[in-house]
């Protein structure tokens, strides 16, 4: 009788394992199944927006008559008029585009047109990508900000600041400028340079 009673123990104690681990695999099965759904929901996510990315722009335009720019959508509607702006330097606006304003001179605006910084005068024209990084003005100082998208990569809080070159920049925090002819030079007895992240270099 004893070993019938083990045998009973071995037997329920099994069937107790064994829905234990079908409970386990089907959990497993069900923790499986939400991740790939949730992966593959993510991934549509950042598809739809890339494809909304790569199709929403506006192309520059000009009007050779008047010699006059703006720019039209996609399938060919004027979105922003001939003349609003002295000149479209953007050719496909996306997230930003770069514009010379009355009264503000070279800026760069967002698609609802809020001028979000003006771009440092360079050569009678906004200043050049340099080493991924271009130079902005905003409240009177001197920053960076990324060509493709706009966005400030470093602050403005500078006087005076070169163009990156291998990864770095020289400014000043306290500068002046001098005329000499038609030519305007920097002056600082403080110079030293960044790195990307707008941090001060040891030499």
């Amino acid at each position: 009788m004893l070993r019938n009673l083990d045998l009973s123990f071995v037997f329920l104690l099994s069937i107790t394992y064994l829905v234990i681990f079908i409970k386990k695999e089907k959990m497993y099965l069900l923790k499986r199944r939400f991740l790939l759904t949730f992966t593959g929901f993510l991934f549509l996510v950042a598809f739809l927006k890339c494809t909304s990315y790569q199709n929403d722009y506006l192309l520059a335009f000009k009007d050779t008559l008047k010699n006059e720019s703006g720019y039209i959508n996609k399938d060919g509607d004027t979105v922003i008029l001939a003349g609003k702006y002295l000149f479209c330097f953007t050719d496909t606006f996306r997230t930003f585009a770069i514009v010379n304003k009355k009264k503000f001179g070279f800026v760069a605006i967002n698609r609802n047109e809020d001028v979000l910084y003006q771009i440092f005068t360079y050569d009678n024209g906004p200043d050049y990508a340099a080493d991924g990084l271009f130079r902005i003005i905003k409240n009177n100082k001197m920053g960076y900000a990324d060509p493709l998208t706009g966005e400030i990569k470093i602050e403005p809080k500078f006087s005076c600041a070169f163009p990156f070159e291998a990864g770095r920049a020289k400014v000043s925090t306290n500068c002046e400028i001098k005329t000499i002819g038609e030519h305007r030079i920097w002056l600082s007895n403080n110079w030293f340079y960044i790195n990307k992240q707008g941090l001060k270099l040891k030499l």
